[in-house]
């Protein structure tokens, strides 16, 4: 019962799969492999192949009624793919076939097991493409981001507002001060330029002659005091 089962599977198989199944693949007639072409999206900057897994499949006396032995290898010399290590992932794409060995168990199964390894390659291979692709729109985002940070200013909050008109006022402030000191220094130098200038007369009617008595003593003061007389008499 089991031998004829598996000879009919195999027939069907070879006519499923004729390249897949052929030439060397052919181990016996109780063994034999699959050559699984994995259909992926190959994203602009992958150049690579798309990858290929061999699945070992070997009869039990009992199959189908037996689990087949399974077995999953790399074509040799095949370039490795860069989201997929059939060495490193061999136990787990090999667990994901558990289930749907149990449910088909006294049926023909390769068939299905070959769709079920297929599909779970894929998605593997898509969710680490998707998690890579992920990660390069998070860190271009973040280029972005701080690109455009730098021709934003700061938000404008009550505090930032309040900050910046007491340091505007008190920029005016300093401002006018400077202002109102830098006239003050013209002014007195206008005025000593023009003090130097007057005759003893102006000096006299100004007032000025009273502070250079006091500042004046003794006989040079009075020399002085002469001096301003004779020069508002002429």
């Amino acid at each position: 019962m089991g031998i004829e089962e598996q000879q009919e599977e195999r027939e069907v198989l070879e006519a499923i799969f004729p390249e897949e199944i052929s030439g060397r693949l052919n181990v016996s007639e109780t063994e034999f492999r699959v050559s699984i072409v994995l259909d992926v999206n190959q994203h602009e900057d992958e150049e690579s192949e798309p990858p290929t897994i061999i699945l070992n499949v070997q009869y039990p006396p009992d199959y189908p009624d037996e689990a087949p032995r399974l077995d999953i290898s790399a074509p040799p010399n095949a370039t490795k793919h860069p989201y997929l290590d059939i060495q490193g992932d061999k136990a787990r794409l090999l667990s994901s076939l558990s289930d749907t060995i149990e449910e088909n168990l006294g049926m023909a199964m390769v068939f299905t097991l070959v769709s079920t390894l297929k599909d779970g390659a894929e998605l593997l291979i898509t969710e680490r493409a998707n998690a890579v692709q992920t990660q390069k729109d998070v860190e271009a985002q973040k280029i972005e981001e701080e690109e455009n940070r730098k021709f934003q200013g700061e938000a404008v909050t009550r505090e930032r507002f309040l900050a910046w008109r007491e340091k505007f006022r008190k920029e005016i402030a300093d401002e006018e001060q400077r202002k109102v000191e830098e006239k003050e220094a013209d002014d007195k130098k206008k005025r000593i330029k023009e003090e130097k200038k007057l005759t003893g007369k102006e000096l006299w009617q100004q007032g000025l002659v009273g502070k250079v008595e006091e500042d004046d003593e003794g006989s040079d003061g009075l020399a002085g005091m002469d001096k301003l007389k004779l020069e508002a008499a002429s």
